[in-house]
């Protein structure tokens, strides 16, 4: 791609890039700059990179630099960007118009796709994971006539206000806010726990059980950097809600159709023989559109309005564009798309690690399915003060080692990295002649801060 030329409108300022100029210019007119924080490039420091286009594994921004993605706009893009089956798809279904505000048949095809790859029985369109899970827990409390809801520390589901939460004094104490603008109200019945720790969670349902509503985990949390679920605990959680009369809600935004084929419940409850209550997806049945869903048992859904009392509703829900691109991506995410990624994952994890231990840097690559992440520290990493002792200096000067040698990482110690299926031997072979420098840089930062 071209470099950009000074008669562009808005050209740079002279000894300026065009994503500097862009992002002073964001900044102007939006907070931070961005419309969503980890892209400001806070936790790693420097300018973030504004993209002007993508093509499979390939990132071009508005500089004509190049980058191999491993980040694939945070997990949707499982074929990789621009695949000529989805674009195609999308094309024919914009020229027939973009909403109608009714029913319509890719809504329809893609609700039946999703019911037949997942537990869930019937499922509810709705635009963005933050909708997913606080229309799941709504749904939940509407169910049970309880309120108390139980959740993990470091596992993320959206901006919801009662899941921006900090955990209280104690194992069962209830919440405090976790951001400013979260009043206590919004807080006080939920219950934050340590992840992976079976004592807190028989200790919160012991004291309130009766009260407790549904309790909510990231399938497999890729949100403090993966840290999977020890073997049994996701079972173990199903169970305890079963036994209390609790709903147990899973949420796959992340890991739906990206940890595997039927996301993280296809590699424990299907082989175990259990299932969530209510399940949360997003980014990958999107396609890369704003679009997502909740579903779950039958007599559960049955009380969402206008079939039950508990209302939810949405303009842009199941939107025709959307749908149609999810369901392209679904026909076409087969075995031997997702065969194919975990390969390729598995190359470049295990480069990672022989980088970072002959740079001497502490490291713990950790995964589930396809999905992994990089630990700047000893492992293992079992829940969020495990993944807080991450040498997050280390990773800034490893990510933009990275980065000036063209692959572009997440832009946070504590993400997940994905791959998809366009990642070919170009695109693998980029990222295994970058990791070297990059375990080198992040030794010297590890010294500097020693």
């Amino acid at each position: 791609m071209p470099a950009p030329t000074s008669s562009e409108p808005h050209a740079p300022a002279q000894g300026t890039t065009r994503s500097e100029d862009l992002f002073a210019r964001a900044r102007a007119v939006t907070p931070g700059g961005v419309n969503s924080p980890v892209r400001a490039f806070n936790a790693v420091g420097g300018t973030p990179r504004f993209i002007r286009s993508a093509a499979g594994a390939w990132l071009s921004d508005v500089d004509g630099n190049e980058y191999v993605d491993l980040v694939c706009s945070w997990g949707p893009m499982l074929l990789g960007h621009a695949h000529p089956e989805v674009l195609a798809a999308v094309q024919a279904a914009v020229a027939r118009g973009t909403s109608y505000g009714t029913p319509t048949e890719p809504e329809v095809e893609l609700a039946e796709e999703i019911v037949a790859r997942t537990s869930v029985e019937a499922v509810r369109f709705v635009s963005s994971g933050t909708e997913a899970t606080m229309s799941a827990i709504r749904l939940a409390r509407g169910f049970t006539g309880r309120d108390v809801v139980v959740k993990f520390a470091g596992c993320y589901h959206g901006h919801v206000d009662a899941l921006l939460a900090s955990a209280g004094s104690g194992l069962a104490t209830f919440a405090v806010p976790g951001t400013p603008g979260v009043p206590v109200s919004s807080t006080e019945l939920t219950l934050v726990l340590p992840y992976n720790d079976r004592a807190a969670v028989e200790a919160a349902f012991a004291e309130h059980g009766d009260r407790i509503a549904c309790l909510i985990t990231e399938a497999a949390p890729g949100n403090m950097g993966i840290v999977p679920p020890e073997p049994g605990f996701n079972e173990f959680l199903a169970a305890t809600c079963r036994r209390h009369g609790a709903l147990f809600v899973s949420d796959e935004v992340m890991t739906g159709f990206r940890a595997s084929r039927q996301g993280q419940w296809g590699l424990d409850g299907a082989v175990e023989g259990w299932a969530p209550d209510l399940t949360t997806f997003g980014k990958v049945m999107g396609g890369g559109f704003p679009a997502a869903a909740f579903g779950g048992r039958a007599d559960v859904m049955a009380h969402l309005a206008p079939q039950g009392p508990v209302y939810q509703a949405g303009t842009l829900a199941g939107n025709p564009v959307a749908t149609t691109a999810g369901l392209a991506t679904l026909r076409l995410a087969t075995d031997e798309v997702y065969a194919h990624i975990g390969a390729a994952g598995d190359t470049i994890r295990s480069a990672v690690a022989t980088a970072l231990a002959e740079a001497g840097v502490p490291h713990t690559v950790q995964a589930s399915g396809t999905m992994f992440s990089v630990f700047l520290c000893e492992g293992p990493v079992r829940d969020f003060t495990d993944a807080s002792r991450t040498d997050t200096a280390a990773y800034a000067a490893f990510f933009h080692a990275m980065l000036e040698a063209g692959v572009y990482l997440p832009p946070s110690a504590y993400e997940t990295w994905f791959l998809s299926s366009a990642h070919d031997d170009r695109a693998v072979q980029t990222v295994l002649d970058a990791l070297p420098g990059a375990a080198r840089a992040a030794a010297r930062a590890t010294e500097v801060s020693a």
